[in-house]
């Protein structure tokens, strides 16, 4: 098929999706500007201080910023979250103690968590070496949260539940906020003392509301996905109830020091531009995903989300179903990457990852998910996961070249 004609009639067939989309954005953006205002943002809010980062102005009003986009009560934005998963593991180890379960409730976590929790590798300083109890409930065979066996599943000292709002590796539907609503409502029920933590990475700005306006206590994410608005260069957040803010800031820092400390490196305005950016730049790469879920099903491959559907997050699974496609894809699109387009993905270890990972990532902040990067596990069924994107023009580039690489499905 050709690539060129089979992308022209997706982006005639997208248009309103596209026109949807932009209203979206604008939504959330008057959001965004409203918090600005209210914290009374200036440039002197760019400045920094060095050290401990003490009396750092900038990042307190950041902080309260973020927040309120957030509709949160307190918020604890950091460079020194070194990845979405570090911040997630600052919650995890800031709320639960020896003898808590913990609770995932959609299926197996991200891969970069297993050995946060102690299910794989040696399990040093995991939540399992801590004496902190796991659990998970296996999603139906539909791919969907068990709704009955959540109405029964918190136990007396089941302290925290988990839930990934991101499908990551899996081929599962990501999360809407009104699934995250009905999690935290059932198990609100049962005992109002469990805490809801939200694994909230790839979700930022697709909706009109975040877990944290639906009553989950706790979030995390990272800067260089969809709050960074792709300037980010690098960092992460937590978000909720100001306790279990100020917990998660205790094990980043230390006790004592909780969020009262940590320089901001001359990144402030970094920050909150990224967050000014953050709507606009998810809206692009929401029309990415759709672009690229409209032409790979034409093309037969089995894809998730399907086509002309709303989205959840900002990542597009295509079932490619076999190792060498799923090379030649992550080929295509890293040689049509901005940066290192001479670059030839292979696959290799990556630390966290239980597989052997093939990556496209031509981006301006290393590792950068919210610009348009592609990789996939090299198992079967050779999924590739497409994300991110800082205009839907440049994925729409990519793509002519992935659709030559990979063809037709067979």
């Amino acid at each position: 098929m050709n690539s060129v004609k089979l992308l022209n009639e997706a982006e005639k067939a997208l248009i309103p999706i596209f026109s949807g989309i932009d209203t979206q954005v604008k939504q959330n953006l008057q959001k965004v500007l409203k918090a600005f205002r209210n914290q009374r943002v200036g440039v002197q809010h760019f400045a920094s201080v060095s050290g401990y980062g003490h009396d750092d102005l900038g990042r307190r009003t950041l902080d309260r910023v973020f927040a309120e986009v957030m509709q949160a009560e307190a918020a604890a934005v950091r460079l020194q979250f070194v990845s979405g998963t570090h911040a997630i593991a600052c919650a995890l180890f800031g709320v639960l103690r020896p003898g808590d379960e913990m609770l995932a409730v959609a299926g197996s976590p991200y891969d970069t968590l297993e050995e946060v929790i102690g299910l794989r590798g040696n399990c040093q300083g995991s939540l399992m070496e801590f004496n902190i109890q796991y659990r998970q409930l296996t999603l139906t065979n539909e791919g969907i949260i068990n709704w009955e066996a959540l109405s029964t599943a918190i136990r007396d000292n089941t302290r925290l539940v988990f839930i990934q709002r991101s499908c990551g590796y899996s081929w599962r539907s990501s999360l809407s906020i009104s699934d995250i609503e009905k999690i935290v409502r059932l198990v609100k029920q049962q005992n109002p003392q469990t805490v809801c933590f939200v694994d909230n990475c790839y979700g930022e700005f697709v909706e009109d509301r975040e877990p944290t306006a639906v009553g989950a206590d706790l979030i995390a994410g990272s800067l260089i996905k969809n709050p960074g608005g792709t300037i980010a260069t690098a960092g992460g957040y937590v978000a909720g109830k100001a306790e279990f803010v100020e917990a998660a800031a205790c094990r980043l820092t230390a006790p004592g020091i909780g969020s009262e400390g940590g320089a901001t490196f001359d990144q402030n305005r970094l920050l909150f531009q990224g967050l000014f950016l953050a709507p606009q730049m998810v809206g692009e790469a929401l029309k990415g995903n759709h672009l690229t879920a409209y032409v790979f099903d034409k093309l037969g491959y089995p894809v998730n989300p399907l086509p002309l559907v709303s989205r959840r997050d900002v990542i597009q699974a295509i079932k490619l179903g076999d190792k060498e496609k799923l090379i030649a894809f992550c080929r295509a699109i890293q040689q049509h990457s901005p940066v290192g387009s001479y670059l030839d993905p292979i696959p290799a270890p990556m630390p966290g990852y239980e597989s052997q990972l093939v990556m496209a990532g031509g981006t301006f902040i290393d590792g950068s998910t919210s610009e348009f990067s592609a990789d996939g596990p090299l198992r079967e069924p050779y999924l590739v996961f497409c994300q991110g994107g800082t205009h839907w023009t440049h994925v729409a580039i990519a793509l002519e070249a992935a659709i030559e690489a990979v063809g037709e499905a067979t």
